[in-house]
């Protein structure tokens, strides 16, 4: 496979096809889990580790064993139960070996099930497979982990700005959720700066 095509995925995955900031899925976290950066890389990690590993996982399922018996409609049951087995695993690993990232995430850990970026991930990557036959599995995966790194990459971006936002004074019809709603379109906007480079790459 042709690595021009492969890093083309990689950087539209983070860059003009972000899940956050162009496609607007896993926005409870991504408002939730931002105001601290220590926070946000965990969770932006823990994100990742699930859509790489899920998108590994429910790709062969589909195609190996949902599409031949004609189950094909299922999938988005038979992916919601992979991906909650798979939290299941990382919350326990967490809670085992990295007790102070388990504690800091609270809630928002086991809501990674219903994270519906991480869903987005994995269904959207079949759709991009029945458009183009060079969309593979290889290409699923580079495409995962690219979703997760510009999961990153917002959830960073955007807890850097919240903290600048803290020691700001905006005006007190502003302050609170509109200033945050507004600093988030502002950070999407700049993402979109970055379409004639991966329009190139994958042209």
């Amino acid at each position: 496979m042709d690595l021009k095509f492969l890093v083309g995925i990689f950087l539209a995955a983070i860059l003009t096809e972000n899940y956050v900031l162009n496609k607007f899925l896993g926005i409870c976290p991504f408002l939730g889990v931002s105001k601290k950066l220590d926070t946000a890389f965990g969770m932006s990690c823990a994100v990742t580790v699930v859509m790489v590993i899920a998108t590994a996982v429910t790709w062969p399922i589909y195609t190996y064993v949902l599409v031949p018996l004609g189950l094909d409609y299922l999938q988005t049951i038979v992916f919601i139960l992979v991906i909650a087995a798979l939290v299941q695993l990382l919350e326990i690993a967490l809670h085992r070996y990295m007790p102070p990232l388990y504690n800091s995430l609270g809630i928002y850990l086991p809501l990674i099930t219903t994270n519906c970026a991480v869903l987005g991930v994995t269904m959207l990557v079949l759709e991009k497979g029945a458009a183009d036959p060079n969309f593979g599995y290889v290409a699923s995966l580079v495409n995962a982990f690219g979703a997760g790194i510009g999961f990153l990459v917002a959830m960073v971006i955007f807890a850097g700005v919240r903290e600048r936002l803290e020691l700001s004074d905006p005006p007190k019809f502003l302050k609170g959720l509109p200033i945050t709603l507004i600093a988030a379109s502002l950070v999407a906007v700049s993402f979109l700066g970055f379409n004639g480079l991966v329009d190139g790459l994958l042209g």
